[in-house]
């Protein structure tokens, strides 16, 4: 754990809890504790969730009851996690976190007033009982998503895209919200596996993927649907919203410059897109967006084609 720096810049089991002698909702002011009684307790806290939001949070609010905190951020690049409590702040204490060598983030606290040299002592001392539990919630959290990717393409699998979809289409009615999705097919993709091989296939699904996650805004989700078929989620998004958005997708692969042996590979995709009807379910949803995308490849591919 590399020292600290001072600078300008820079599901939970509640029962357990309980059994432990710690309540989920506790009074907004708690009892100091010093320093031994609080790591005692964070270590058996820490230790009741795999989820690192939760245990990141609590690690938050229980530090403060030994040293005043206005801030507090936590990331983890490679599990895409950007964690952020309170408010900005005029000083800072930074700290790499790693435990037997395993990268587990940046963390920083903030507040206005600078750390002197015994609260630095302090915190160092009460994030040697955050590394474990957080190392461990971050290998969950792995297991968890790897589960759910599509190992080639690195986009959601079909059991990732059915818990989403489901999901966000009871958001959509409950908050009055649109949402749309788009299916799309890589055009003549079996014709490209003949001539060139499965391996150049994969290469393509890879470079198509990626082409379509580079043109969506964060909060939109891609998942491969099955073979040379993606499906986009598009919550908050109205027809003609979603139109655009397929538009620019398909652009997008049509301008990508795939080279195979040397020669450049012409690729094209076909879109259907289907915006949420009231009531409507989601194999329904689903089923116009394939009957979209059908339209569109009948029609001369390398085209958009809209549910009725």
């Amino acid at each position: 754990m590399v020292p600290p720096t001072q600078s300008n810049t820079i599901d939970f089991d509640a029962a357990k809890l309980q059994r432990l002698g710690f309540s989920g909702k506790r009074p907004p002011k708690l009892r100091p504790l010093n320093l031994v009684d609080l790591r005692r307790q964070l270590t058996l806290q820490l230790q009741t969730s795999l989820d690192v939001e939760r245990i990141v949070g609590l690690f938050f609010a229980e530090v403060q009851r030994l040293i005043p905190l206005d801030a507090m951020a936590y990331q983890h690049q490679s599990s895409d996690l950007r964690l952020e409590y309170g408010s900005r702040s005029s000083h800072s204490a930074g700290y790499r976190l790693t435990h037997e060598g395993e990268y587990l983030g940046e963390l920083i606290f903030r507040r206005n007033q600078r750390f002197d040299e015994q609260e630095l002592n302090q915190l160092e001392s009460l994030l040697a009982a955050l590394l474990y539990p957080l190392r461990n919630a971050l290998l969950y959290r792995a297991a968890i998503q790897s589960a759910l990717r599509d190992p080639l393409t690195d986009t959601g699998n079909r059991i990732a895209m059915e818990q989403t979809l489901q999901r966000e289409v009871e958001l959509a009615r409950r908050n009055l919200q649109p949402l749309s999705v788009l299916m799309l097919d890589i055009d003549h993709f079996k014709r490209i596996n003949d001539e060139f091989g499965h391996g150049t296939g994969d290469e393509v699904l890879k470079a198509v993927a990626n082409t379509l996650k580079a043109r969506l805004r964060n909060v939109d989700m891609v998942f491969r649907f099955g073979g040379e078929e993606f499906l986009v989620l598009l919550s908050g998004t109205c027809r003609e919203a979603a139109a655009l958005v397929g538009e620019r997708l398909r652009m997008g692969v049509l301008e990508l410059q795939y080279l195979v042996q040397g020669r450049p590979l012409d690729l094209s995709i076909s879109l259907g897109c289907a915006t949420l009807l009231p009531a409507e379910s989601v194999e329904s949803l689903l089923r116009r967006a394939d009957n979209a995308l059908y339209v569109a490849k009948r029609e001369g591919r390398n085209r958009l084609s809209m549910a009725g």
